[in-house]
C-alpha cells in the first residue's frame, strides 16, 4: 500500500508544527524524513500512524483516510515504531511482541500456532530470540529496541513507520535493522537523524524545516553541501561510498546564516589560503 499526505497541517498552542505538507510513499518504498530537531518529521509520522488527528489536510494509506477507517483496520495497514515508548509492567519480551497480533484476533481469542510463528520469526529476524523470556524492563535500550522492531514485524503490516529506529543501537545493529526494513519490502516511511544511514537506505528523501518540505528526491539530488548549509548549520563535503556509491557526508564546521564559520570554529582546509 503507499502513504499520501495532502496539505498536511499541525497547529498545537497556536503553534504550526506542520504547514501545507505533502508526501508520497510508493507502495513498496523506502522513504526517509530527515531535517533539524523541532523541523516537524515526528509530527509527521504521528499523523500517519493515527497518534495525532491533524489540523488540516489528510493521510491517505491505500487510498483510504486513516480517520475513515477502524483503530483495528488501521493496525492491520500500518505498524509504527514511535521514538518513545513506555512500558509499566515488565512483560517478557516475547510477550511484548505478542502483542502486534491484536489486530488480528477477536476480543477473546487465544494466541494460535500461527501468531506463535509470526512472534518467533520477528524475534529472530531481529536478532533477540534468545531474549525471548527476559523481562522488557531489565534489556538495554539497544535490546529493547530491537524488541520493539520485533514487535512491529510481527503486527504483520503493509506499512511501516519507524521513527529513529537505530536510537540505542550500535552500528551493526542499525546497519541490520535498516537493511531489513527494505529486504521485507513494505512501503516503509522512517525519519532519521544520521543523514549518511538515511542516504545508504532510503529511496527518497523529504527533508524538513520549520514545518515544511524544502527538498524531495533520491538522496544524491537532495544532499547537497548547500542544502546541509542551509537546512543544518553546518558546511559538508559529499564523497561515494567506496563500495556502495551512495552519497555520504563528512563534515567539517558550522556555519553562520550568511555562510561564515562562527567565531572560534576550526578552519577546514577550503578555507586557508596560502
Amino acid at each position: 500500500m503507499d502513504i499520501l499526505a495532502e496539505d498536511l497541517t499541525v497547529t498545537v498552542a497556536g503553534r504550526r508544527l506542520v504547514d501545507d505538507l505533502r508526501l508520497r510513499v510508493p507502495e513498496g518504498a523506502v522513504v526517509g524524513l530527515v531535517g533539524p530537531n523541532g523541523c516537524g518529521k515526528s509530527t509527521t509520522l504521528r499523523c500517519v500512524y493515527r497518534a495525532l488527528r491533524p489540523s488540516a489536510g489528510v493521510v491517505r494509506i491505500g487510498g483510504d483516510d486513516v480517520w475513515a477507517l477502524s483503530a483495528r483496520d488501521s493496525a492491520r495497514r500500518v505498524a509504527a515504531l514511535p521514538q518513545e515508548q513506555h512500558m509499566e509492567f515488565d512483560f517478557t519480551a516475547a510477550e511484548v511482541v505478542a502483542m502486534a497480533r491484536s489486530p488480528h484476533k477477536g476480543a477473546f481469542e487465544r494466541d494460535t500456532e500461527a501468531d506463535h510463528e509470526f512472534c518467533v520469526r520477528a524475534l529472530r529476524q531481529v536478532g533477540v530470540a534468545h531474549l525471548a523470556e527476559r523481562g522488557y524492563l531489565t534489556l538495554s535500550g539497544g535490546e529493547r529496541q530491537r524488541v520493539l522492531v520485533a514487535r512491529a514485524l510481527a503486527q504483520q503490516p503493509k506499512v511501516l513507520v519507524l521513527d529513529e529506529p537505530t536510537n540505542h543501537l550500535d552500528i551493526r545493529y542499525q546497519l541490520e535493522i535498516l537493511a531489513l526494513v527494505r529486504e521485507i519490502g513494505v512501503t516503509a516511511l522512517v525519519a532519521l537523524h544520521d543523514l549518511n544511514l538515511a542516504a545508504a537506505t532510503c529511496d527518497v528523501l523529504y527533508v524538513l524545516d520549520g514545518g515544511r518540505v524544502v527538498a524531495e528526491g533520491t538522496p544524491r539530488e537532495v544532499l547537497t553541501p548547500e542544502l546541509i548549509a542551509a537546512t543544518f548549520g553546518v558546511r559538508a563535503h559529499l564523497v561515494p561510498h567506496p563500495v556502495s556509491g551512495a552519497p555520504q557526508l563528512l563534515y567539517s564546521t558550522a556555519v553562520e546564516p550568511d555562510g561564515t564559520a562562527p567565531k572560534g570554529s576550526p578552519r577546514c582546509r577550503d578555507d586557508v589560503t596560502s
